[in-house]
């Protein structure tokens, strides 16, 4: 237990005139995430774009009294709070997390490599849980803040800690070494990943061997030269795994069969068998090192041999899909303990705010905490996000929530259940509707088979949106900003298809200024999902108005006619100082007031008392376009004189604001006070801004039916394809009433099998297409089939029809299932 005068202490800090009964036990770094303001020690981190510092006043109105801040703070508007100022406040977390560590006399296993990292982490807690009472990192917790974060979770009763350390540029492991005091090491391998902040793979092994430099052991993988040597050359005792005989364990072959591997390997002179339930070489050699790190604890072969048959792939996204009667489903039954737990309501609160929440969820079958004080901690986070209704299910649920419910006079509706199947024998589908459900589930509870109740069932035709993809591109564009300058994000169009409310939801959390829609039912629909964020609707119609003041919109004004009847629905609704835009026409020749008419305009705008300019913007019409950049530079003078003509007439400050996602990263001088982010937040771009970007949709399928047909045999409507050999033809689940486009038949097109080219064959049909998979071998029906991602680029997809990324996403049809997922 710490105190606030004992943390000051640990960080070499006066703590004179601090309170004595203070006890903090949560380091919070995201503001987002106060969960118990009373005993919550805040770190205003700055980074890039976002300062800490300027979070504190919401902390504070939220209850939150504890910060530890570098900047100078005007204390008198904080008049109960708690300031320890230091010179780095990343530095501060890092130190405090060390004198934590420094206080356990327990094995830590620390583990590092290029990929596996979380993986092995995960799998090695399976293998050991059962014998040890063991704290690890949340989810993939491995920076310079999750390492402190993860490791101030270590408490008196855990017997084992497993932490993961990740590094992209040289002397990042020292900070981390230091955190993680490791005990044992393991290195998983050394490959490609943040090989852009290093010079060498030879350099890059060097600092993430760093964190083995106080270690009692180090566990690897030596089947690499590279690694064997640098390995042989650590001063620490090593047990090493792979081909050579001189391993501690030595693999002796490996026989892959369908659905399984059976690795046969020599420890302590006798030969096992093992047999792994997975057949990809990087899963094999993932459950290899941790097998090497359980037997260098000491577990038996025979004993671990059957741990291993019941690991699972480590699956670290939040999954969340349509589900019945107009419910949405968060699927994570990835594991359950009290950091996962919070996590998961995180992002069940940032896509259903206003939405009734139910959460599905299992016993914790390892914690820290025990019994009555670990479902205590449940029910606060339970309570703390609002959650309507508590399905519980397992023994421990139903002998300690009733009681803890009973006892707080809690509002939450709860059953329970001792078992997975006696929830289900119960289940009726008509009790879940306009609902947002988060399963969170233990492994051994198979709640995958709840959410198999849940989810909508609909064709087998998927979008996947990866909303991490989005949040770092969102994040890569705002750190080419200056630190004034707002973002305004567009969400028209369903957000590119990819989803407005729940594209939007995100955004929120991720403190986006603004929102731009093209229609008003777009921002009533954004409204009514919960989302507060200013928005802005591009194309007003007359007949939207009452909407757009009724859920407090933002409308673009582009004409006198239009502004004067908006005006005229303000004066009537008895509305004054009402937030409009103001669109000026530099090139485009769309929308827009003449800049010739600005001292017009200006006097209407002038003392007006019934509208209040927002911002004065204007569109790009060739940003992209190196041959037009005069003409784009001139569009920017154009907005920036009839911006100061109308600033001259009014009394008080509008944003301007004309960059979009091509601009913002070609012409860093037209930033103005605002920019608008539209295709690039989906990994869409060009030039240098495309190698910073992760392309966030996926669009896939599967195989309805596989057929043998003759050379000179036609396929699909009006014959045009035609067999140039006996061939094997696949129909896929997907055609133009999806969104896949009818030119990319014949041929034009093509699909992923398997990682491999299939090209389209004849023409596409409404619901199905064609391709050719003669030359992939070992297809099946039902096999997955690739429309764009993971190897096809969406960008050449658009291209090989001579179109535009824009047209292929918003082109998706509303019938295809969306599922959007976060790790």
């Amino acid at each position: 237990m710490y105190t606030l005068k004992h943390i000051a202490a640990l960080l070499h800090l006066s703590n004179e005139k601090l309170p004595d009964d203070v006890v903090i036990k949560t380091l919070l770094t995201d503001s987002r995430k106060l969960l118990h303001p009373a005993s919550s020690l805040f770190f205003a981190l700055s980074g890039p774009r976002r300062n800490g510092h300027l979070f504190i006043a919401e902390l504070y109105k939220s209850g939150l009294r504890h910060f530890v801040v570098s900047e100078e703070i005007d204390e008198q508007l904080f008049p109960d709070a708690v300031f320890l100022k230091v010179k780095d406040v990343l530095a501060a977390l890092q130190q405090l997390a060390a004198a934590h560590r420094s206080q356990f006399h327990i094995d830590i296993i620390g583990i590092t490599g290029s990929n596996g990292k979380t993986t092995v982490k995960e799998w090695l807690y399976e293998l050991l849980r059962p014998d040890e009472n063991i704290a690890r990192s949340p989810k993939s917790y491995n920076s310079q803040i999750g390492v402190p974060l993860s490791v101030w979770e270590l408490e008196p009763a855990h017997s084992l800690a497993i932490f993961e350390a990740g590094i992209s540029l040289p002397g990042e492991m020292q900070w981390l070494e230091a955190i993680i005091q490791p005990t044992i090491g393991i290195l998983t391998n050394i490959g490609a990943a943040h090989a852009e902040g290093f010079n060498s793979d030879r350099e890059k092994l060097q600092e993430k061997l760093s964190l083995f430099r106080r270690s009692e052991v180090l566990i690897a993988h030596v089947d690499d030269p590279l690694i064997k040597e640098a390995v042989g050359q650590l001063p620490i005792k090593t047990f090493l795994w792979g081909h050579d005989e001189a391993c501690a364990l030595q693999i002796v072959s490996t026989e892959r069969q369908s659905d399984f591997t059976m690795v046969n390997f020599v420890y302590q002179n006798k030969r096992h068998s093992l047999k792994i339930p997975f057949i990809d070489q990087g899963s094999v050699e993932n459950v290899m090192s941790c097998c090497a790190a359980a037997l260098y604890r000491k577990m038996e072969v025979a004993t671990l041999a059957h741990r291993v048959l019941s690991l699972q792939p480590v699956d670290m996204r939040l999954v969340f899909k349509k589900g019945i009667n107009n419910c949405i489903v968060i699927n994570d039954s990835y594991n359950a303990d009290t950091d996962s737990l919070s996590i998961a309501l995180h992002f069940l609160q940032q896509q259903a705010r206003n939405t009734k929440k139910t959460v599905i969820i299992s016993d914790f079958l390892q914690s820290g905490d025990a019994g009555e004080k670990l479902y205590q901690n449940i029910l606060d986070q339970l309570q703390k996000h609002k959650i309507s209704q508590l399905i519980g299910i397992g023994p421990q649920m139903s002998a300690f929530m009733p009681g803890l419910l009973q006892s707080g006079h809690s509002p939450v509706k709860a059953s329970f259940y001792l078992t997975t199947s006696a929830f289900m024998e119960h289940f009726h589908s008509f009790d879940f509707k306009d609902e947002a459900i988060l399963i969170k589930g233990a492994r051994p509870f198979r709640f995958e088979n709840i959410a198999a109740l849940l989810e909508q069932k609909v064709h087998q035709t998927v979008l996947e949106i990866n909303l991490n993809a989005i949040a770092a591109n969102f994040k890569s564009f705002q750190q080419m900003l200056q630190p004034a300058t707002r973002i305004m994000v567009m969400v028209k169009a369903f957000a590119y298809g990819s989803g407005g409310t729940e594209v939007a939801s995100l955004l929120q959390y991720h403190k986006a200024d603004y929102l731009g829609v093209a229609y008003a039912d777009e921002g009533v629909e954004i409204r009514k999902a919960g989302v507060s964020t200013p928005i802005m609707v591009l194309n007003p119609e007359a007949s939207a108005f009452e909407a757009i003041t009724e859920f407090l919109l933002e409308p673009d004004l582009f004409s006198f006619e239009q502004l004067q009847a908006f005006e005229d629905h303000v004066r009537k609704a008895g509305l004054k100082d009402y937030p409009v835009h103001i669109e000026i026409e530099t090139g485009m020749n769309r929308l827009g007031f003449d800049p010739a008419d600005m001292e017009l305009l200006a006097q209407k705008l002038k003392n007006n008392t019934w509208l209040r300019v927002q911002s004065v913007f204007s569109h790009l019409a060739a940003s992209e376009d190196e041959v037009e950049d005069a003409f784009t530079l001139n569009q920017h003078q154009m907005l920036v004189k009839a911006a100061d003509q109308l600033a001259a007439a009014l009394d008080y400050h509008f944003l301007r604001h004309i960059a979009n996602s091509s601009a913002i990263a070609r012409f860093p001088a037209l930033q103005m006070d605002m920019v608008r982010l539209g295709i690039g937040l989906y990994g869409i771009g060009s030039g240098d801004i495309a190698g910073r970007l992760q392309p966030a949709l996926r669009l896939k399928s599967t195989i309805a039916q596989l057929k043998q047909v003759k050379k000179g045999a036609t396929v699909s409507y009006n014959r045009r394809g035609v067999a140039q050999r006996d061939s094997l033809i696949a129909t896929v689940r997907i055609g133009y009433a999806d969104g896949y486009s009818r030119r990319l038949g014949n041929g034009i097109g093509y699909m992923l099998v398997k990682g491999q080219k299939a090209p389209v064959i004849g023409t596409v049909c409404m619901d199905m297409v064609m391709i050719d998979v003669t030359a992939i071998e070992d297809v099946h029906t039902g096999d997955e089939v690739v429309v764009f991602g993971d190897g096809l680029p969406l960008t050449e997809l658009a291209k090989s029809i001579d179109t535009i990324p824009y047209e292929v996403m918003t082109g998706i049809s509303q019938r295809v299932k969306r599922v959007y997922w976060s790790e």
